[in-house]
């Protein structure tokens, strides 16, 4: 039997009201649906629209009130995608009729995700709007491959970055530099540039048997990991046809996943 969110059933924790007219740019998580925020939960169930990435889990998208429009504004590396600027003018669109607008993003808005782009073209035209963070991949997809993003014995930080890049920003990106800094390194949307990223490591400092990880479809069921050398792990996660989506992480916290694994309880539940 399936429930209907109720807002109201938290108490004194109030769950706020999606007005006609704003635009809320929510974050779905990586993957597993339950990792939805309670506000992403409540933003579903007011929606007039729902603009979606293509990495929002079909389960996600169920959440939505009966009625609802689902429309896809997804983009994806290498196919035809609508541009950012039509998503953003789709937006300001349905705001202006009085829609209540949920731009729904894969991990979080705010991290690689262009919400900061759709954020300031709704600002520009005036548009009302409200950012609901939500899990990024990066982080849960470690955790969930049993690879603590930080510990004391390994790392006091870490780097996020994306090896998706617009083209005019290529030069701002050093991984020579990055390589130096000695903290680990966890790429979003890097798996098409693996060959590249891990010899520009090597050039610029990072020993080839630095320990690298691979998180294929994170928080799924259907999620792969591969932890090798860094010198190997462009052409073993070829071999094992380990594509988009995916977390590369290089880094020595890599190496406890071989301690973790047998103890942590997977997402079938069992070990």
């Amino acid at each position: 039997m399936t429930q209907t969110f109720d807002p109201d059933r938290f108490g004194d924790f109030a769950l706020p009201r999606f007005n006609p007219g704003e635009v809320w740019l929510a974050g779905a998580g990586p993957g597993d649906p339950g990792l939805l925020t309670l506000h992403a939960v409540n933003a579903l169930a007011q929606a007039d629209i729902v603009l979606f990435d293509a990495l929002v889990n079909e389960a996600v998208l169920k959440l939505a009130r009966p009625g609802a429009v689902l429309e896809s504004a997804g983009k994806r590396g290498g196919r035809p995608s609508p541009s950012q600027r039509d998503i953003t003018e789709r937006l300001i669109e349905c705001a202006r009729q009085g829609q209540r607008v949920l731009r729904l993003k894969g991990g979080d808005p705010f991290v690689f995700g262009r919400g900061g782009e759709e954020a300031l073209g709704l600002a520009a035209a005036g548009i009302a709007f409200r950012i609901i963070p939500g899990v990024t991949a990066g982080l849960a997809g470690l955790a969930y491959a049993n690879i603590p993003a930080t510990t004391r014995d390994t790392n006091h930080g870490i780097i996020l970055v994306t090896g998706q890049y617009a083209a005019d920003n290529e030069r701002h990106l050093e991984w020579g530099a990055l390589a130096r800094t000695g903290l680990p390194i966890v790429v979003y949307m890097g798996i098409g540039r693996l060959p590249e990223i891990a010899g520009a490591l090597i050039a610029g400092g990072l020993a080839p048997e630095t320990s690298a990880a691979v998180v294929c479809d994170a928080t799924t069921p259907r999620q792969r990991v591969l932890v090798t050398a860094l010198d190997r792990v462009a052409a073993e996660s070829a071999a094992l046809s380990m594509g988009s989506p995916a977390i590369v992480a290089i880094g020595e916290m890599t190496k406890l996943r071989a301690v973790l694994t047998p103890f942590a309880i997977t997402l079938d539940g069992g070990n």
